[in-house]
């Protein structure tokens, strides 16, 4: 029973063939596309609005150089969004649950912050690994120090996400599984625990949005050090 709770991270194949790339490309067939028409419908028209929202607040201290990267971090945002919903329903796979799909999403898009501040401004970028006034002797362990944390935010952001997600799931089948138990031996207690599941449910679907939104955010204060 142990092992079993783990198979929902596995990912599913279909006669040898690995069902992520379906499970990647589900969300992009889901959202509308815009229409040359003067009036949208109110879907198309509570996307925009969203986008809007989220954009104005993301690169509203970013200098114009970081604009560029709107359309890229907007569309990783509503795509994180969508692929953390779609895992919450019965009988899905969550890639987002994976830290390899994670850290492939994490580690060029960080390093191409990094890339970007070397090229541009090389002393601003590099003097994030010394602060100033820092004393002689404590020079070389601080540089060190800020070089491992440098090195470190990638696998902080794709650990972050992954670890989230697969708790929130580990908790929900659990919980769902002492519910199930329950229902004959003790009707009371797996009604109640039956609302806790609605409660953590919830809980998770709020998780969901917040940890894209928590990941592009990150995202967006490391373009900001070095824009």
């Amino acid at each position: 029973m142990t092992l079993s709770f783990f198979d929902q991270f596995m990912s599913p194949t279909y006669l040898g063939v690995p069902l992520i790339a379906l499970a990647l490309s589900l969300p992009w067939i889901l959202y509308p596309k815009p229409t040359p028409r003067w009036l949208n419908n109110r879907l198309i028209t509570l996307q925009g609005w969203f986008i809007n929202r989220f954009t104005q607040q993301i690169f509203q201290p970013l200098s114009l150089g970081g604009h560029k990267w709107a359309p890229l971090l907007a569309s990783l945002m509503l795509f994180l969004i969508t692929l953390n919903m779609l895992g919450l329903l019965p009988y899905t796979f969550t890639p987002t649950t994976q830290l390899s799909l994670n850290m492939a999403f994490a580690v060029p898009l960080w390093l191409a912050t990094v890339i970007i501040g070397m090229r541009n401004q090389p002393t601003h970028a590099l003097g994030h690994l010394l602060p100033e006034g820092t004393p002689t002797l404590l020079i070389p362990v601080l540089i060190i120090i800020e070089t491992i944390s440098l090195f470190i935010r990638p696998l902080a952001l794709g650990v972050r996400l992954t670890a989230n997600l697969t708790a929130g799931h580990l908790l929900i089948q659990l919980i769902a599984t002492a519910a199930f138990v329950l229902l004959p031996l003790m009707p009371t207690v797996a009604i109640l625990t039956a609302v806790l599941l609605f409660l953590l449910t919830l809980l998770e679907v709020a998780v969901a949005m917040i940890q894209a939104y928590v990941f592009v955010l990150l995202l967006s204060l490391y373009l900001q050090e070095n824009v």
